[in-house]
């Protein structure tokens, strides 16, 4: 199974239109102030594996509760699931809860007032708290509220091909890649060896999340966990952020990742001895020899103080809900222990839980090539919780583009000037 990515596109943009005209804090609704029961709606995503999480967790809810029955369906197909929301949220016809919400596109779902404020259920802070643990502070909104519930998380590391690297004489179990002088002086080997056309191969394209998963999990690593921004403004202009870029345009430079779009798996297709991706790829590169490394930093990181990129997908209780209180309970069902852990093993993903490998040691003893991924569960960071994320993050990546993947800029200017323009965007109404 391969992971789709998201795609966001100038619909989501024209939502962020949208939403300049109806936003606002949307609350649990019900006629005497409390929130009301009754039947309610959810959409999943319609991956295979979620799909039948999806499907038994509503099975087991119906089964003991008959008068606030909930039915499931898999989010309706359009260019993104963020376009499908955005649609919805405008229609007034959105369901009450969507487990595939993406934290870059909750700003604007929250401008647009599609988003009902879970902090104002009586115990809606102190449950996502008590159950995300210190990384639910990522998911706050400007006005101090939860518009997501941290759901689950996808934590990027790199996937090697054990069996390129020995092709390419480098120790395939323990390769050297903790550095950035070691991962580059290991891609030298492998391109130069010709075991592989490519070390690495990262999307070189120009949507704004492809930063996702190139830029951004090393930046977290080098810099000990620091948002692209924090408190207002933007951090990756600085000497981490430049150390980054600079190691990617050596990568580029010397031709050990390709700055063309390749149409397949680059890694699945032995293209790429390295690929950046998180546990959901378990499954998707069953057939390779592979192992797994933490994050490389300049100097060198411990793995357990490593850091890396969520890649989550939360959840969202929408503003056309009417039984608000079922979709509620529902929510925190949804979350528990116990759910997580049938979430964990029927996807392999990471639930935003804190010290998943204590509430879950008998997956893990089962399933140790996850084992790695949990741990750095506990070390992630997400977009940050800005306006105007989208834009922060397509402005971001245009500077990228042309100063990292083609060349065509210096990285201290390109850097600086794309700092500025998101400084203003991630502050502006």
């Amino acid at each position: 199974m391969k992971r789709p990515l998201v795609v966001l596109t100038a619909t989501l943009a024209a939502a962020g239109m949208l939403a300049a005209c109806s936003g606002g804090t949307t609350t649990p609704k019900g006629a005497d102030g409390t929130a009301a029961s009754g039947p309610i709606k959810i959409w999943y995503s319609n991956n295979p594996n979620e799909v039948a999480w999806g499907e038994q967790v509503v099975e087991a809810w119906n089964a003991d509760h008959a008068d606030e029955q909930v039915t499931g369906q898999e989010i309706p197909a359009g260019r993104s699931s963020e376009e499908v929301i955005g649609a919805a949220i405008t229609a007034g016809n959105t369901p009450c809860l969507i487990y595939n919400t993406a934290p870059v596109a909750v700003p604007g779902f929250q401008k647009q007032g599609g988003l009902v404020d879970l902090s104002t259920f009586p115990d809606g802070a102190e449950y996502i708290e008590a159950r995300t643990g210190e990384a639910a502070s990522q998911y706050v909104s400007a006005d101090g509220d939860y518009y997501q519930m941290p759901w689950k998380s996808n934590p990027v590391m790199f996937f090697y091909n054990k069996a390129i690297m020995t092709a390419a004489g480098v120790d395939p179990e323990n390769p050297p890649l903790a550095t950035y002088d070691e991962f580059l002086d290991t891609s030298r080997k492998i391109v130069a060896s010709g075991a592989a056309t490519y070390a690495i191969y990262p999307s070189p394209a120009s949507e704004f999340y492809q930063s996702w998963f190139d830029f951004y999990p090393l930046y977290a690593a080098e810099s000990g966990g620091t948002l692209l921004v924090e408190d207002g403004a933007s951090t990756f202009a600085g000497e981490e952020g430049t150390a980054v870029a600079d190691f990617w345009r050596t990568i580029y430079d010397e031709k050990l990742a390709g700055n063309e779009p390749y149409t397949g798996d680059a890694f699945n297709d032995g293209v790429a001895a390295i690929a950046s991706a998180g546990p959901w790829a378990v499954e998707s590169y069953g057939d390779i020899d592979w192992g797994v490394a933490p994050i490389p930093t300049s100097t060198g990181t411990a793995p357990e103080e490593t850091y890396t990129f969520a890649d989550s997908k939360n959840v969202g209780m929408y503003s056309s809900c009417e039984n608000t209180g079922t979709a509620w309970e529902f929510l925190k069902f949804s979350t528990s222990e116990e759910q997580d852990g049938t979430l964990l093993e029927t996807t392999g993903q990471m639930p935003l839980r804190a010290n998943l490998t204590d509430a879950f040691p008998d997956y893990f003893a089962t399933n140790p090539d996850y084992t790695t991924f949990a741990d750095q569960a506990n070390r992630t960071v997400d977009v940050p919780n800005v306006e105007n994320s989208v834009e922060v993050w397509q402005t971001f990546r245009d500077a990228w583009t042309s100063a990292v993947i083609f060349g065509e800029d210096e990285i201290p200017s390109a850097l600086k000037d794309a700092a500025g323009t998101i400084d203003e965007l991630a502050v502006k109404k």
